[in-house]
């Protein structure tokens, strides 16, 4: 079992900042892709943004596009998720997630991902 451990969240009032982060120390990074997805109390888990192996390939929500920029540094087998302009409709537990993927684009789709974190609680206040 792969472990990814999430942090960074918190509450932040509208408008502001945070960024998450996903660390994997186990796992062999360079072979997957990784994913940021979110759940809303009483809905469904939903795409955040997902970024390839190697950074080139990234893809976002339509909610949050332009506000949330993810990214990854190899080194340290760390995904980041920046998120700026927040608003109260982002609360929700952010999970990350890891896909195996040493080529192509990355899916958007929860049941391609095969490993997740524990998530993190995101609050925004009105």
């Amino acid at each position: 079992q792969v472990q990814l451990v999430e942090s960074g969240g918190g509450l932040v009032q509208a408008g502001g900042s945070l960024r998450l982060s996903c660390a994997a120390p186990g796992l062999t990074f360079s072979n997957y892709a990784m994913g940021w997805f979110r759940q809303a109390p009483g809905k469904e888990r939903e795409f955040v943004a997902a970024i390839s192996w190697g950074g080139s390939s990234r893809d976002y929500a339509a909610s949050v596009k332009g506000r949330f920029t993810i990214s990854r540094d190899n080194a340290r087998k760390t995904v980041y998720l920046q998120m700026n302009s927040l608003k109260p409709e982002d609360t929700a537990v952010y999970y990350c997630a890891a896909q195996y993927l040493r080529a192509g684009v990355p899916s958007t789709h929860r049941a391609d991902f095969g490993s997740w974190g524990q998530g993190t609680q995101v609050t925004v206040s009105s």
